[in-house]
């Protein structure tokens, strides 16, 4: 319990104290304008209250990420801690930070717009593509899941359900933000934090122990280490609760809407640190509701790895009737909240592309419906293939955000080992997990590794030595 209260207080001090110097490394200016301000359409760019923005910024940010991936990254034990916290202030929230308040410098435009602004226009282009294939595979993703689940509750068949939910996607997606997105979000943003709420309380005052991160702890206690070492596998598995390439691609949403660039902080530091304080809850009753790390493992082989099954009996018992309506919640609307707006954002990354307007309906619709056909194929693929490469291409999409953030901050003369440090350790990771994964090249783990740390160290050099342009 005493690790477990510390990384708590960790992250909150990681808000106030690293916070403010990524704030002040960047520079934000409450007198600019915003383009919420400067742009305003009624559809996309729409000023909205501070507290409306956080509850949506977190609610597109989280999804079921720190509650799924915590779980699983609970298996590995509680050096998953180190992880969740030490991810979510040092790469996580600087990431998110600087892609939402870079898209504000930049009138709003999306993530690939900003890449390419700073990385070249071939990297522009593979980011477009690439940026649009995730988020399509996020709203797959987040799609099949609460469908299967609402089958097993109502036993509607799983097909007529993913298309009402992909008919709610299409609303969501081409209506103006504040309509929709804007009403719902915050009442859904608030109930997943008052679930986490719920188990922290259960956490402190029943009759819960939660392994300690002592010198014996801190190691690999998955049941199967070979297969599933720490190094790369617990930095592919727990995302949204340390770093996400897809937070990247909703910041932009948010950054057309925030009228004051000093609420920055607030909503794109604040919210990433708040999804890791979710993330290490659930890791932390995970690990105790069943009695330890290797109860939980064997719990969950048992249910097929079912991460939902693992939060309806942890909800329904720690937090009785409520908390089973919050699990409902929890792994369904979740979900269905990140997948819309994974949508949204696709459309408007491709707008940007192709400097598409989008201030009528019937343009919106234009580029609508091409990505929901896709989606609607995509869906026909064995959902555990989607998610592996879903898993991957998220924390690849995330290192590059951050050589994209670490160029924009030498460009600016400041000093960049805070930037530069997370983004070799995380090229190393995507390098060494695509190199050993089944998904990838399955190579000998020895040779991956070896391979990840040239990489890493490469860039780092390659970066060290790159001498900017002068600034206009």
């Amino acid at each position: 319990m005493i690790s477990f209260l510390t990384c708590i207080v960790i992250l909150i001090l990681g808000y106030f104290i690293y916070g403010n110097y990524i704030e002040r490394k960047f520079g934000a200016d409450p007198k600019r304008t915003t383009p919420a301000i400067s742009k305003e359409d009624g559809v996309d760019f729409v000023p909205l209250p501070l507290s409306k923005i956080f509850l949506i910024q977190f609610l597109n940010i989280a999804g079921l990420g720190p509650i799924f991936g915590a779980i699983a990254g609970a298996l590995w034990g509680p050096v998953s801690f180190l992880w969740i916290v030490f991810g979510s202030i040092f790469a996580g929230a600087v990431h998110d930070y600087f892609s939402g308040m870079l898209s504000i410098r930049h009138g709003g435009d999306s993530i690939p717009e900003i890449v390419g602004e700073y990385l070249g226009t071939s990297i522009k282009y593979f980011m477009r593509i690439f940026s649009v294939v995730l988020l399509i595979l996020v709203g797959v993703v987040f799609v099949k899941g609460p469908a299967t689940i609402l089958h097993e509750l109502t036993g509607m068949s799983t097909s007529i359900l993913i298309l009402i939910i992909f008919v709610y996607y299409l609303l969501a997606t081409m209506i103006p933000i504040d309509k929709l997105i804007g009403k719902v979000y915050p009442l859904f943003g608030i109930s997943l934090l008052i679930m986490a709420v719920g188990l922290f309380f259960a956490l402190l005052f029943q009759d819960y122990t939660i392994p300690e991160l002592s010198i014996q702890n801190l190691q690999n206690m998955h049941a199967n280490p070979e297969t599933y070492p720490i190094f790369p596998l617990l930095f592919i598995t727990i995302a949204c609760g340390a770093i996400s390439g897809f937070h990247s691609t909703q910041s932009p949403l948010m950054a057309r809407c925030i009228s004051n660039e000093a609420q920055g902080k607030k909503v794109f530091f604040g919210a990433m640190i708040t999804e890791g304080i979710v993330a290490l809850i659930w890791a932390a009753i995970a690990m105790a509701f069943f009695g330890g790390v290797r109860e939980l493992g064997a719990t969950m082989a048992e249910e097929g790895h079912n991460a939902a099954w693992v939060v309806n009996i942890i909800c329904n018992t720690t937090l009785g009737k409520i908390g089973g309506i919050l699990a409902i919640f929890g792994v369904v609307a979740a979900p269905i909240t990140s997948g819309d707006t994974a949508f949204r954002s696709a459309r408007l990354i491709i707008a940007d592309a192709f400097d598409f307007n989008q201030s009528k309906l019937l343009k919106r619709f234009v580029i609508t419906i091409p990505i929901f056909v896709v989606a609607l194929a995509i869906t026909q693929i064995d959902f555990a293939i989607v998610w592996r490469y879903f898993g991957w291409s998220n924390q690849m999409l995330a290192t590059v955000v951050l050589w994209a953030i670490a160029v924009y901050v030498k460009q600016q003369g400041k000093t960049y080992w805070f930037i530069l440090i997370p983004s070799a350790f995380m090229s190393g990771v995507v390098t060494t997990y695509i190199l050993v994964a089944p998904e990838g090249f399955s190579l000998d783990y020895k040779l991956s590794y070896t391979v990840g740390i040239i990489v890493s160290i490469a860039l780092s050099v390659w970066f060290y030595l790159w001498k900017p342009r002068p600034l206009k």
